[in-house]
């Protein structure tokens, strides 16, 4: 069964909902319950469920939550210890927004990130950013929820919070802001564009429906007029990397799979590791948390397409087909970098991308790979603008995104094909207890 928004229209009167068992208690995994019910849902946000103040939501979800769990009934769990759409098994589609604060109230931004809670949790379960809000208000008055996703289920939609260093200054509060959220230093072959780079905060929204994902966005951005405003923004398809040991291994638009060796939910040591910031790493607000790194690279694809296919496997030091390393013959092979050809050079070529960018070559550094493919029609000389939004999440950038991109940018024979033109940093406060909101633990 999967979780659909209702086509809502207006009740004819307020009914109280019946009760539910003690043995089936409304969740969102289908635990104890027989599965995840919107009529339960919908009769326990009736019956007085708070979406407001405190950002209470309708509190479906367990709190235990590690923010890995796949959709079940098309829903991911909003609540619990770390944020949704990290580790969550990568969704088809993306959309991204970061965000610049138009009001320096702090009080103001708080109670924003109030409303966004309680919006953000209905639309992950498949409902309206609130009760009837679509089409079952006051109708001289704009409707509450922009309605495009009425009919549409959840599709795993996530959507999670990150914060840049600018929200600090903005709002008083540089002593709060983490060491590791730095000021990304300008790379080799950088051509950035400030209209593509930065922010005060960002909001990813991914899901397995691209209509999900922009409904989700366009309303909390409406939500937000008045105290914030979009800064840039950016749609994605085609995940490039699996987050899941169930997930087959996507390809990117070079035609090569991506992200082979990307971090696993399913490698709970390695993701504590390498991804959530640890007590002691930074403020206490931020334990729990990661931090993500969004680059808008552009590919100049039609240069790759006129390169021979061995010259493209060289590259990247993978097969086109299998996507075995040169120095092995399947997908999974461990790449062994000392391994020689024939005529006793490296089978994988000193420059080639998956050499540069192993943890071997990196003193054992790894992140968190989550991005999409993107294709934002022609640049006006007959050359597609597409390519890869890189979102990568870690537990340091400082230690770990920054010394593997000096590397890629530095070495890599890939880099001849590509332009990085948009980067920014934010850092993702730890999940929501039960009743809490975004980044309560920065407030309180």
């Amino acid at each position: 069964m999967s979780t659909t928004r209702p086509s809502t229209r207006p009740a004819e009167a307020p009914q109280t909902p019946p009760p539910t068992p003690p043995d089936e208690p409304p969740t969102a995994s289908g635990e104890g319950g027989g599965g995840f019910s919107r009529r339960r849902l919908l009769g326990f946000a009736g019956a007085g469920v708070a979406l407001a103040g405190a950002g209470a939501g309708i509190g479906f979800a367990a709190g235990a939550s590690s923010g890995g769990e796949p959709a079940r009934d098309g829903v991911v769990p909003f609540r619990g210890r770390h944020q949704a759409g990290i580790v969550t098994p990568a969704q088809d589609r993306m959309h991204f927004v970061s965000l610049d604060l138009t009001s320096t109230d702090r009080a103001e931004v708080q109670r924003l990130f109030q409303k966004w809670t309680a919006a953000a949790e209905r639309m992950t379960a498949g409902l309206e950013t609130s009760e009837n809000g679509a089409v079952g208000l006051n109708p001289y008055s704009p409707p509450a929820d922009t309605g495009e996703a009425l009919g549409l289920p959840a599709a795993s939609l996530t959507l999670t919070l990150g914060l840049g260093a600018s929200f600090f200054a903005k709002l008083g509060m540089a002593d709060e802001r983490p060491p590791a959220l730095i000021d990304l230093p300008a790379f080799t072959g950088d051509q950035l564009d400030p209209n593509r780079s930065g922010g005060d905060l960002c909001i990813q929204a991914c899901s397995d429906d691209p209509q999900v994902g922009v409904h989700a966005i366009r309303n909390l951005v409406r939500i937000g007029f008045g105290t914030t405003a979009v800064r840039w923004s950016q749609l994605g398809f085609g995940r490039t990397s699996s987050t899941s040991t169930a997930q087959a291994t996507p390809r990117n638009l070079f035609g090569f799979k991506d992200g082979t060796n990307n971090l696993k939910a399913e490698e709970p040591q390695e993701i504590d590791q390498h991804v959530w910031v640890e007590p002691g790493d930074g403020p206490d607000w931020m334990t729990g948390g990661s931090y993500l790194v969004a680059r808008r690279i552009r590919m100049h694809i039609e240069t790759w397409d006129r390169t021979s296919l061995q010259e493209q496997e060289q590259i990247v030091g993978r097969t086109k087909g299998e996507g075995n390393p040169l120095s092995g013959q399947k997908e999974f092979d461990v790449a062994n970098l000392a391994a020689q050809g024939a005529d006793g050079t490296p089978a994988i070529p000193v420059d080639a991308h998956i050499r540069l960018a192993a943890a071997e070559s990196l003193n054992g550094v790894k992140i968190l790979r989550r991005g999409y493919n993107f294709v934002d029609g022609s640049d006006g000389s007959g050359h597609l603008d597409a390519g890869l939004f890189f979102v990568a999440f870690v537990r340091n950038p400082e230690t770990q995104f920054v010394p593997m991109q000096r590397a890629l940018a530095n070495k890599d024979k890939m880099m001849e094909y590509l332009e990085h033109n948009g980067s920014a940093l934010f850092a993702c406060p730890p999940g929501l207890a039960d009743g809490g909101y975004w980044a309560q633990s920065l407030f309180t």
